[in-house]
């Protein structure tokens, strides 16, 4: 009696070590793929976002078409439409002023120079934290057109290299190769975008067009020896998908409003000069929950402080703070329902560990996951869920 319950007892915990280990390899597989493919993440992401908002427009055509295929052909060529429309109206201008404001940037980094100059004389002080001051102040004809002034001995460009890391201003044969490297990079990433944007199009449309028989494609795996593997990640993936479809669509109409309230306030205070660009930068940032905030202020606060001076700046921060408090306690709880909420300790933490780990898309991706992981991957079969 006792010898025949030891090996049941034996095999129920084999069963369960092997059904844990097999999870185990299951999604350590899984993650293993998707770091295999991070340089694809950008075609992948935008595949998802282009065929997510398609298929919705084809669900809600359905009462009014009964073909599918003429749907999802109706759906894509919308899309299509308005993304040229876009393109064709927004994209010169930002091109335009993208490179005025680039060029100006020296003119940004004196005015900020003039602001310090002007704020050491006050507080001397500033003069031992950096040194550049006293090297501006011993030239007492200084000012904003000043023949003399370097980048290489602007305050300002010390305080950023500082902040931000930048290292130190390289000079002569170093400086140029540096310039060629960036410049060199920066075609290789602009190439690369371009092929995931066009690539995505074209993908989305060809998974929308071809859903059904993709879906039952997948299916089929339940009744191959992969099902084993098809059970364990099937339904988390598609809970995953469906978490951050809805997701980015709120976010979606958050940074339409987003972008509103700030072309009505840049408009106010009268910095029009390089609208379409900014409004560009503060609708893309409104993905990156938080961080976004401050990134997209930064040009903004650049091109107040050197038209007006530092209470223009003062002005563009407190309007960006007003615009902040709106998204954050107006339109987030009436856009996003009663979603379940992260406490803020714990969305810095994730969006520092993330900004490290994954970069941009550990800001973009990083609440979504979290989202999903608390709300659907660590709770028991049993567990009620959070009330949307």
């Amino acid at each position: 009696m006792g010898s025949s319950s030891k090996p049941s007892a034996l095999l129920v915990v084999w069963r369960r070590a092997s059904s844990i280990l097999t999870r185990i390899v299951v999604w350590c597989a899984l993650f293993g793929i998707l770091f295999l493919l991070r340089s694809f993440f950008l075609l992948i992401f935008l595949t998802f976002v282009f065929a997510y908002i398609q298929y919705r427009a084809v669900v809600r055509l359905e009462p009014f078409v009964r073909c599918r295929a003429l749907r999802v052909v109706i759906s894509g060529l919308v899309f299509l439409a308005g993304l040229i429309t876009v393109g064709n109206f927004m994209l010169p201008p930002v091109a335009e002023q993208a490179r005025l404001f680039a060029n100006s940037f020296g003119v940004y980094l004196r005015a900020i120079d003039n602001q310090l100059l002007d704020m050491s004389k006050s507080y001397p002080i500033m003069s031992e934290f950096m040194p550049q001051l006293g090297e501006l102040a011993a030239h007492e004809s200084y000012n904003e057109e000043d023949a003399t002034w370097r980048p290489e001995g602007s305050a300002s460009a010390a305080l950023l290299q500082q902040l931000f890391g930048f290292g130190e201003v390289s000079t002569g044969h170093k400086n140029v190769q540096a310039t060629l490297d960036r410049m060199r990079r920066i075609g290789q990433d602009i190439f690369g975008m371009v092929s995931a944007f066009l690539l995505s199009l074209l993908f989305s449309f060809l998974i929308v067009f071809d859903l059904e028989r993709l879906t039952a494609l997948v299916r089929g795996l339940e009744d191959t020896k992969l099902r084993f593997a098809y059970r364990e990640v099937g339904p988390g993936i598609y809970h995953f998908a469906a978490v951050l479809g809805q997701a980015l669509e709120a976010q979606f109409f958050i940074a339409l409003l987003n972008t509103t309230l700030t072309a009505a306030g840049l408009w106010l205070l009268g910095l029009t000069s390089k609208l379409a660009f900014f409004l560009l930068i503060v609708f893309l940032c409104s993905f990156i929950p938080i961080a976004g905030v401050f990134i997209s202020s930064v040009p903004i606060c650049l091109l107040a402080l050197q038209q007006e001076g530092l209470g223009m700046m003062f002005m563009a921060a407190g309007m960006i703070t007003v615009i902040h408090l709106i998204e954050a306690y107006v339109l987030n709880p009436r856009i996003f329902g009663h979603h379940l909420r992260l406490n803020p300790v714990l969305v810095l933490i994730i969006l520092t560990m993330g900004g490290e780990l994954f970069g941009v898309w550990g800001l973009v991706l990083g609440l979504p996951v979290s989202n999903y992981f608390f709300k659907y991957a660590i709770r028991s079969d049993h567990a009620p869920v959070a009330a949307e």
